[in-house]
Order: C-alpha cells, then sequence, then structure tokens
C-alpha cells in the first residue's frame, strides 16, 4: 500500500547517513534527558539521532530500566525505518509487554500497528488499533495522544474510512503538543480529505500545508504533499502543472531513500510526462517508478507506472513489450485492488468483532449484576416477592437484548448471502425471489411489469485476449453502468457468467425499450478515460407482463427467446419479444435509419 500510515510517511522522514560512534555517556550526563532529545529529533536530526543510539547503546549497564525500555522502543523504531519489519515487531511487542511505563507501551503500540500495516497484516493491526482507542481515555502524555491519534487516522484512511479518518485527524490537530508543528498533523487530515475525494490538489490548504512543514525543515511531508497535488492534477487533465509541481523537488525525495514516496512521485512523474507528449522521460520515470517499489508489494504507484510502460511501447509500435507490461500492469492492478479488499474486509472484521466483544461484556455485567441480586435475595432471606419479580424481569430484558442482537447478526448474514460476490448485485436465487413477490404485487394492483434480460457480447473472447482478472473489471463496469440508469425499485441481478436480468415494476413496453437501448447505447459507448482495453456489448431482450403473463419463468424464458434472435440478427441491439402471429414471421427488423438497434420478436 502507498503512503498510508502516519509513521510511515511522518517519521521516516530523512536519509540513512554514515555517522562515527562515539564514547558513551559522559559524566554527569542525564541518559533520561539524552534519549529524550534524541526521540524528538528522530527525523529531522536522523544523523544525529543514530549517533546518540550508537553512544547510549554501549551504556547499558549505566541506565535504568526505564532508560533501558526507552532506548529499546527507539532501537525498535530504527530496525522498523530500515525496512525490516519482520525484525522489528518481536522488538516492539517485547516493549508492549514488558515495559512499566504506560506512555511508552501506547507508542510501541502505535509503531506497532504501523509496522503490522505494511506487512499487509491489517486485521492484527486494526485489532490493535481497536485497543489503542479504548486505552487512549486513560493516557496523559500530550505526545503520545498525538501519537495514537494520527495512527487512527491514517489506518483509518487505509480501509476506506475517509469520513472517520477526518474526524480522527482533526483531533490530532486539536491535541497537538505545543512543541509539535503543524506539518504532521496537517498533511494527516489533506491526505484524509483528498483520498475520501473532499477536496483536490487547488485546496489552498495544501499550499498553506506545505509552507508549514517546509518551515519545520518536515521536507519528507512536504513532498507527501506535493503528490497529492500532482496526482490530482493528472486527474483534472493538467500533467504540465503535476510536473511543474514534482520534478523541481525529485532530487530531495530521491534523497530521502524512502521507496513508497519516491515510486509514487516517479509514477505520477510518468503519467505527466506521458500525457504532455514527452514518451522518453515517461518511460525513463516509469522504469524508475518499478525499480523503486518495495519488492512484493502491489501498490497504485506500481500498477501506473506499468500502465504507463505499456502505454508507451504500444504507441511506438513495440508489441511485444506493450504485452508483457500489460500482463504486468494486470497482475499488478488485481494485487492492489485484493490489497484494497483486504484492508477494508479486515477492518469490518475487526469492527465486528470488537462490536461482539462489548456485546459479550455486556452480557457478563449483567450476569454478574443477576448473580450479586441472587446472593442479595438469598442472604435476605426472599424478603419480598417484588425482588423476585425485578430479578426475572432483567433476566428476561438481557435473553431478549442478546436474541435480538443474535437475530439482527443473522439477519446481516442473509443479507451477505444473498449477494452476488463479485458485483455485489443480487444472485439468481434472491433476484427470483423479489422478481416474485413483485409480479404478485402487480398482478394484484393490475399494473404492468417489464423484465430485461441481458448478456455480453463475446464475453469469453474478452477473458482469453485480456484475462479473467480484465473479464472481473468488465463485469464490475457493466454493473457501474446499469447502476447509472436503475430507479429506486428496480430489481437487478447476475443469473449467471455473463448475463444479467432487471425487472422494471410498472413499467410498460415503451418504457422497458427506452430504458434497455439506454443501457445498451452505455455499453457501446464505454466509460471515458478507463484504464481498460476491453471493450463489451450486449444483446437485450425485453419481455412486458401485458403480453405474456406475470409468471417469472415465461418471462425469462420469452426474454432469453428475444435475447438470442437479437444475438443472431448481429448482436449489440435490443429485442422487444412478441406473441406469434401464424400469419407473421418469428421477428421483424425495425427501418435502419429510426431504430438502428430495436427490433421485435414474435414470440
Amino acid at each position: 500500500m502507498t503512503r498510508y500510515a502516519l509513521l510511515a510517511i511522518v517519521s521516516l522522514a530523512a536519509a540513512l547517513s554514515s555517522f562515527d560512534a562515539a564514547a558513551q555517556l559522559a559524566p554527569g550526563e542525564d541518559a533520561s534527558a539524552t534519549l529524550a532529545a534524541a526521540d524528538a529529533g528522530k527525523t529531522s536530526k536522523h544523523d544525529e539521532f543514530l549517533a546518540t543510539l550508537e553512544r547510549v547503546g554501549r551504556a547499558t549497564t549505566q541506565l535504568t530500566r526505564a532508560q533501558l525500555d526507552h532506548l529499546r522502543y527507539l532501537e525498535a523504531w530504527q530496525v522498523a525505518y530500515a525496512g525490516r519489519y519482520d525484525e522489528a515487531v518481536p522488538l516492539l511487542e517485547a516493549v508492549v509487554g514488558g515495559s512499566s511505563d504506560k506512555t511508552l507501551r501506547f507508542r510501541a503500540t502505535a509503531t506497532l500497528i504501523n509496522i503490522l500495516g505494511i506487512g499487509h497484516r491489517y486485521q492484527d493491526a486494526f485489532s490493535r488499533l481497536a485497543d489503542l482507542l479504548d486505552t487512549l481515555p486513560d493516557v496523559q502524555d500530550p505526545q503520545a495522544r498525538y501519537v495514537g491519534l494520527a495512527e487512527a487516522a491514517q489506518m483509518l484512511t487505509a480501509a476506506g474510512q475517509h469520513d472517520l479518518a477526518a474526524e480522527y485527524a482533526e483531533r490530532t490537530i486539536r491535541e497537538k503538543p505545543a512543541d509539535e508543528s503543524l506539518c504532521k498533523a496537517t498533511y494527516i487530515q489533506l491526505h484524509a480529505l483528498y483520498r475520501g475525494k473532499k477536496i483536490d490538489g487547488d485546496d489552498p490548504r495544501f499550499a498553506q500545508g506545505i509552507a508549514t512543514c517546509e518551515t519545520a525543515g518536515e521536507n519528507l511531508v512536504a513532498n507527501s504533499m506535493r503528490a497529492d497535488v500532482a496526482d490530482s492534477d493528472i486527474a483534472r487533465g493538467k500533467p504540465a502543472a503535476a510536473i511543474a509541481v514534482l520534478e523541481p523537488h525529485y532530487a530531495d525525495v530521491l534523497s530521502y531513500r524512502y521507496p513508497n514516496l519516491t515510486s509514487q512521485v516517479e509514477s505520477s512523474l510518468a503519467q505527466a510526462h506521458r500525457e504532455v507528449g514527452d514518451a522518453d522521460d515517461a518511460q525513463k520515470y516509469a522504469l524508475a517508478a518499478v525499480a523503486s517499489s518495495v519488492p512484493g508489494e502491489f501498490s497504485e504507484p506500481l500498477g501506473n507506472a506499468l500502465r504507463t510502460l505499456y502505454l508507451v511501447a504500444k504507441q511506438r509500435g513495440d508489441f511485444q513489450a506493450a504485452t508483457q507490461w500489460l500482463e504486468r500492469y494486470m497482475q499488478a492492478d488485481k494485487g492492489y485492488l485484493n490489497d484494497i479488499s483486504a484492508r477494508a474486509l479486515a477492518y469490518e472484521a475487526v469492527k465486528q468483532q470488537v462490536a461482539s466483544s462489548r456485546m459479550e461484556a455486556d452480557a457478563l455485567d449483567r450476569q454478574n449484576q443477576i448473580l450479586h441480586l441472587q446472593r442479595e435475595v438469598d442472604r435476605r432471606s426472599m424478603e419480598s416477592s417484588r425482588l423476585y419479580i425485578v430479578l426475572l424481569l432483567t433476566i428476561v430484558a438481557g435473553i431478549a437484548l442478546w436474541l435480538l442482537r443474535t437475530k439482527r447478526s443473522q439477519l446481516r448474514f442473509m443479507r451477505m448471502a444473498r449477494r452476488d460476490s463479485l458485483t455485489g448485485i443480487c444472485n439468481r436465487q434472491h433476484f427470483v425471489e423479489r422478481s416474485t413477490q413483485l409480479l404478485q404485487a402487480a398482478r394484484r394492483a393490475n399494473r404492468p411489469c417489464c423484465l430485461i434480460l441481458f448478456d455480453l457480447d463475446h464475453f469469453k473472447m474478452v477473458n482469453d485476449t485480456f484475462g479473467h482478472a480484465e473479464g472481473d473489471w468488465v463485469l464490475l463496469r457493466v454493473v457501474a453502468e446499469c447502476r447509472d440508469h436503475l430507479l429506486e425499485g428496480d430489481v437487478f441481478g447476475r443469473l449467471g457468467g455473463e448475463e444479467f436480468a432487471i425487472l422494471l415494476p410498472d413499467a410498460d413496453e415503451a418504457t422497458g425499450m427506452r430504458r434497455a437501448e439506454m443501457i445498451r447505447a452505455a455499453f457501446a459507448a464505454g466509460p471515458v478515460g478507463s484504464p481498460s482495453s476491453a471493450r463489451v456489448t450486449a444483446s437485450f431482450g425485453v419481455a412486458c407482463t401485458t403480453r405474456h403473463g406475470d409468471d417469472l419463468d415465461r418471462l425469462l424464458g420469452t426474454a432469453d427467446q428475444a435475447l438470442y434472435r437479437g444475438k443472431g440478427a448481429g448482436r449489440d441491439r435490443v429485442i422487444l419479444a412478441m406473441p406469434i402471429d401464424e400469419n407473421e414471421p418469428a421477428y421483424e427488423q425495425a427501418p435502419v435509419a429510426s431504430a438502428p438497434r430495436v427490433q421485435l420478436a414474435r414470440q
């Protein structure tokens, strides 16, 4: 994932540099003050921070237990900074589990959450974040609270919970320690708002934030903001502006040796140069972005860089290279989408676990209260019948509440079982159930309904040519296009493979044909600015209850016959099913000049 966690962006700020190890602690030197100063300057004065770790690390026998715990935490932080995340996790866990300092344990937990997120251990990261936020009210140290709130905002941004992330970012700004610059907190807030599509790169707060960070010496954070601004410029069709934002600071970005930001900047420069027609620089920056990406990770910048290389090779007519880059791009894009899904699912899973744990805790509290009441009743030898009634009502209320919450959980999982796992719309079984109910209601109210059945043309060719990942992308795009043309009461479902159905309540034949044609035209036009090279059309069959009755199986069969007549007539068209007339052909071809893709099929 790219630049999602606070400590990965704002704490790992300076380049590693060589240093000469100094002697041990000087006579009379306060080790606690020395470690505190190193802690405060570990981003802006990293070379001095490394020298202090080396020097104090040679004097462990002179340190108190609290000082030694602080040193171990800073050493673990440095291991994480160097990118050795697997080594950093047990070191941080040792501080969390062994330190007697509550504030230090809190800070170590926040850093550990960051490392687990970078290592894609999202469920563990969000679980620890939930525990961290539970302990936040008991933490009084301003710096520790600041780190905890900032970490929460970054993790929530990674999970796609942008509104909640912005709220935590606002709290981070409000609770900023007096000696802390506004730089980091401002970046956290702006990044959450930008990812949540609440602002774009023209927002004046970006310029103010960059100036604040440069004044504070936090150039890494300033360049992270510039990366968001450039990303916005590219998205809004202003590639030259993106180049002007990033290129003057490219050498500064390289000096940090921080792969996530480096890859992001290089990928954006590659996209921008390609869009202004500079293929050579586009290829140069894209290759650099691929090289600087973290090995084994599928990130958004990596996917964009591979796509740029594919487009440049295709433009130059090097189709062999274009095919190779396209394959790598599809693999990276799918991996990145899977990573986004993993983050969101981990967040929801932990959210559900926390809710369940709280429910269990509430139940245990109620049980303890009941036991207390029972002991009180025994001690008083059943002094009144009223106490028994109160006890009985408490038990019934607790059980009823537990049953209610259990039922709600069951209903939620039932809803999940009714949805198609890829597209999120109704699966075949749920579509049949809902459509049958609507048809019965329409029959009682004497209202028409219209069934639209459509099948993607040559979809197997899409899978064979571009791969199943591209095929899944096409299906998701088709569903999105359909949703743009659906009303609140319409029933939309995937019957299987590339076959879909839409039931339109209170719709006559004219309405059904018009709606089907709008959807067909949207498919044929294709989305604007899509990274996908695949384009699909669809054949539609339309059947209305006014001609074919309100039996769903009959409507499906009739619409299916009309659909396949459309495929036989050349595909990419809408066919209206009509009753069979013995004196007329099975279907009619509408005049080409007036309605080239709408036909009538007689059943």
